[in-house]
């Protein structure tokens, strides 16, 4: 189902974007990559459109179609009415012209086929006991209702869209033609795969616009007018009224676009609130001049409208109209497979969500889900993941910085760009001798600190490390880390009290300095003993040298 609209993994940064858009929430997340589920998606292509990073890309048939053209078969075009929206200015004669350069044996535009159709839609209404009759032009709308509204499927008519009706035309006018449509519509790949042999392959305009350029095939301004051209309204919201006969009795004829306005119209269709009425669904805003692959990104409906309201005559297309037997076709329910959890289930992992009683469940949509009971079906079904919640995760994270902060040893302050105190812990509350938070939260740091550390950093963008400081008005000392967050809006402070290391640092320094002095006077005792002993040494060795000289001489003289 989704071999058209693939995922280039690379791409995919996990935002969300594509499952916030699905209206069918057909996507599923697994490691943090978007995965497209075929049996859900209705190939609406908004992901395609909406995603940021070019994620989703609808695969290329440009090769498949040249492949055709050199095998040399005559390849006639389907073009889809929405060129003249696409292109401004360029006219069916134009484009034939520009085509058949690129090999292509002739084209047509599809609004042949709406004809057949629109005329097949008046047909029933007045012939057939209908009480509402669906149309089956697009693709999504067909398969919204195969896959999500069974009970609604016998509403849907089981006619062939345009894009069939048409090359079941040409193949019959010509037996040996390939047939290609070309259009702005990427559900249009997948009906041709479903189509009998109808339609061979499928080519956006962006595809076509490439083609084009790689061959230097120019585009002439030319537009001329047709009376026998009114399904050109088709591709515009409530074309497919305007070119209808509208005067089947009792009958109320509308028209929707948007497959949330479809879904809600099936909704009421279920519960019995519409009857007797003939509803255009379309499952673009628009039409498909609000195509996903329009060539034109940027969403114009008044001037497309415009372009394609110019080009439309008056008159039907002179086509021959088959037999109903030939352009009726049934649409089978197609199964989703997917499980629904019981109620039980449901609580268990909304308990794993943090939701605990209904007024956690703050159904906020960022996952990409209405409600937080959806989500929880969804990662029921392996869609989903619990961490796709942002509240969950936003509470989860501040919950574990909250625990950090709370915990920490040391001070933390938090200052904003105008150094107001933004955000202060337990330990900072205790270095500043602060009761409460609410006493200084959001008042300027000065009122606390001296601001002189805070407006260096805020100046130089630089942080400062490891710096101690004497907070003489609260008799303590502090090392204090002071740094500005990467976006440079906010200043952290991280204070460490290293009171009770200086004090003891200050005790060993004046113990060292009284063991010193101790030292000194001992010193200077033993060095006053010393002196007074030498001095007596002195005084008994010069008496006892004049003793001995005496006895000497006396001895001498005897």
């Amino acid at each position: 189902m989704i071999n058209c609209l693939r995922l280039k993994k690379s791409n995919c940064k996990n935002c969300y974007k594509c499952i916030r858009h699905c209206p069918v929430k057909s996507i599923r997340f697994s490691g943090n990559q978007a995965h497209i589920i075929g049996d859900e998606c209705i190939l609406c292509g908004h992901c395609f459109v909406v995603c940021p990073q070019n994620a989703k890309e609808i695969v290329d048939d440009t090769e498949r179609v040249r492949v055709m053209i050199q095998s040399g078969a005559p390849v006639y075009v389907s073009l889809a009415p929405s060129f003249i929206a696409n292109y401004e200015g360029v006219g069916i004669e134009a484009m034939r012209e520009a085509l058949m350069k690129l090999g292509f044996a002739d084209v047509e535009e599809t609004a042949v086929g709406a004809t057949i159709v629109k005329r097949e839609y008046d047909r029933i209404l007045a012939e057939e006991d209908r009480d509402i009759l669906i149309s089956s032009c697009c693709h999504s709308v067909n398969l919204l209702i195969r896959k999500y509204f069974l009970q609604q499927l016998p509403y849907l008519a089981d006619v062939l869209s345009p894009m069939k009706a048409h090359c079941q035309d040409i193949k019959r006018r010509h037996p040996e033609a390939k047939t290609i449509f070309i259009g702005p519509c990427v559900a249009k790949k997948d009906e041709a795969e479903h189509a009998d042999d109808l339609v061979d392959a499928v080519l956006t305009f962006e595809e076509l616009t490439a083609w084009l350029k790689e061959e230097q095939v120019e585009l002439r301004q030319e537009l001329l007018p047709e009376k026998e051209s009114r399904a050109r309204f088709f591709p515009t919201t409530g074309g497919i009224l305007k070119t209808m006969a509208k005067d089947a009795p009792g009958y109320t004829y509308m028209a929707l676009d948007g497959v949330e306005n479809c879904i809600a119209a099936l909704r009421d269709i279920e519960k019995g609130k519409i009857h007797h009425c003939f509803i255009e669904m379309s499952a673009c805003a628009g039409s498909c001049i609000g195509g996903p692959v329009m060539e034109k990104y940027h969403r114009s409906p008044v001037r497309d409208y415009l372009a394609v309201a110019q080009y439309a005559g008056e008159k039907d297309f002179a086509v021959a109209q088959p037999e109903p037997a030939q352009i009726r076709r049934p649409f089978a329910a197609l199964d989703r497979n997917a499980a629904m959890p019981d109620e039980m289930e449901i609580t268990r992992i909304l308990r794993e969500m943090g939701k605990f009683k209904p007024s956690q469940e703050l159904n906020c949509g960022s996952c990409g889900y209405d409600t937080c009971r959806e989500k929880a079906v969804a990662i029921f079904q392996g869609k989903a993941e619990v961490s796709m919640c942002l509240p969950y995760l936003q509470e989860k994270a501040e919950s574990f910085s909250d625990t950090i902060v709370r915990n920490s040893p040391n001070g933390l302050l938090v200052l904003n760009d105008d150094l107001e105190i933004q955000q202060i812990n337990e330990s900072a509350l205790r270095i500043l001798n602060l009761r409460a938070a609410s006493d200084v939260m959001g008042d300027p740091v000065v009122r606390i600190l001296n601001p002189g550390i805070f407006m260096k950093v805020r100046q130089n963008g630089r942080g400062i490390y490891n710096e101690k400081a004497y907070l003489a008005e609260y008799g303590r000392y502090v090392e204090q880390t002071v740094v500005p967050t990467k976006e440079g809006h906010m200043i952290i402070a991280i204070m460490r009290d290293i009171t009770a290391e200086e004090e003891e640092r200050a005790r060993k320094e004046e113990i060292s300095r009284e063991t010193v002095e101790v030292a000194d006077k001992v010193v200077d005792r033993q060095m006053r003993i010393v002196q007074e002993i030498a001095s007596l040494l002195g005084e008994t060795a010069a008496e006892t040298k004049v003793a001995l000289t005496k006895l000497k001489e006396s001895i001498r003289d005897e």
